[in-house]
């Protein structure tokens, strides 16, 4: 037969993969990749890292709060435990 141009080769497989399954590809969210240069490349990495540590950072300090806090709940040297120690003993 007559040689198909690239388009209409194209528009028929798409058609066929649609008749032959359900399987469709994801939305692309993200625009496509880029070409950096190598000095950009190392600035994007720099900023990531510093975020990086910086969150790292964040929630360190958040789980050293959240011990601490626990800790001086518990803790209670004038609590009510020695005062009813003491009330029972003033009473004997």
């Amino acid at each position: 037969g007559s040689p198909v141009p690239p388009e209409e080769r194209r528009l028929r497989d798409k058609k066929h993969l649609d008749d032959i399954t359900a399987a469709r590809l994801p939305p692309l969210h993200h625009s496509p990749a880029k070409l950096l240069s190598i000095e950009e490349s190392i600035a994007i990495q720099i900023q990531q890292k510093e975020a990086y540590e910086e969150m790292q950072a964040k929630v360190a300090a958040q789980k050293l709060a959240e011990r601490l806090n626990i800790k001086m709940l518990r803790f209670e040297p004038e609590g009510e435990a020695s005062v009813q120690y003491r009330e029972v003993r003033d009473e004997d």
